[in-house]
């Protein structure tokens, strides 16, 4: 540990053993080029070979390793090729996300189950593949991309929203259970990023940020050894405060934010 920080910080990549699920577009693809150009070895994993393919782009320190979060066999799979070929994984990033603007009237069960699936149970699926390894050594990181979706209950994030609280929660029992035993845990919280998810939004979104800006701040928070990295901070701030008022208050201002969204 150094200083004040809950978690080691990753200053120098050189070297070091990053796995990035769900990599083939948005923030996990602008991560890995990021941390490649830092001299990171990163592998990175999705359903879309192709797209593996065009993020690392030729960087002799990138592997593609196509898999799908949400089978359980594939998470076991990716983790030993990668243990032969590494010897170990430094750090696993969560990235892998599913999201539709949806309103409580427009619920059906196979959006409820594939959005679960994809951003909450696909996480026990790869801690279960990843975790033994790293409690034997008493090294390694885990991060998981959150959103302040999960902070309160926001207009068109009828599914999205509460995935994204159980993670909020999950990586603070991690942190808790974790920690004691050598390794960190980051929660990273974004707020409006631009990807192909963002973009089947019909409203204006407050402080959009771009992915390769999102890279750089979960950068800038690793570095600092955060337990949360909350960006951009003034909209994250004033999400965290809205979250923290009286029920009846806060569900009055939610009720008029629906109103207008």
């Amino acid at each position: 540990m150094h200083g004040f920080s809950l978690n080691p910080r990753w200053t120098d990549w050189t070297g070091k053993r990053v796995w990035i699920v769900g990599a083939s577009s948005g923030i996990g693809a602008e991560l890995a080029r990021a941390m490649l150009a830092r001299g990171a070895r990163v592998a990175v994993s999705a359903r879309r070979a192709d797209a593996l393919v065009s993020v690392i782009d030729g960087h002799v320190q990138g592997v593609a390793m196509p898999m799908d979060a949400c089978v359980p066999h594939d998470w076991v799979a990716t983790q030993e090729a990668l243990c032969k070929q590494w010897d170990a994984v430094d750090m696993v990033v969560f990235c892998a996300a599913e999201y539709r603007p949806l309103r409580p009237w427009q619920i059906n069960a196979d959006e409820a189950r594939r959005t679960i699936e994809t951003n909450l149970s696909s996480v026990y699926y790869g801690l279960a593949a990843v975790l033994p390894a790293m409690m034997s050594r008493r090294a390694g990181s885990v991060v998981l991309l959150a959103s302040v979706a999960g902070y309160l209950g926001l207009p068109n994030a009828t599914i999205y929203g509460p995935t994204k609280a159980g993670m909020i929660n999950l990586a603070e029992l991690l942190y808790a259970e974790l920690h004691p035993h050598g390794l960190g845990v980051y929660l990273v919280n974004p707020g409006f990023v631009k990807t192909r998810l963002t973009a089947r939004n019909d409203f204006t979104m407050p402080a959009l940020q771009t992915p390769e800006a999102a890279a750089a701040a979960i950068l800038s928070g690793l570095a600092r050894g955060r337990f949360e990295i909350a960006f951009p901070s003034r909209f994250t701030r004033s999400m965290r405060l809205l979250s923290m008022l009286p029920y009846g208050l806060r569900l009055t201002l939610l009720q008029r934010l629906m109103k207008t969204s």
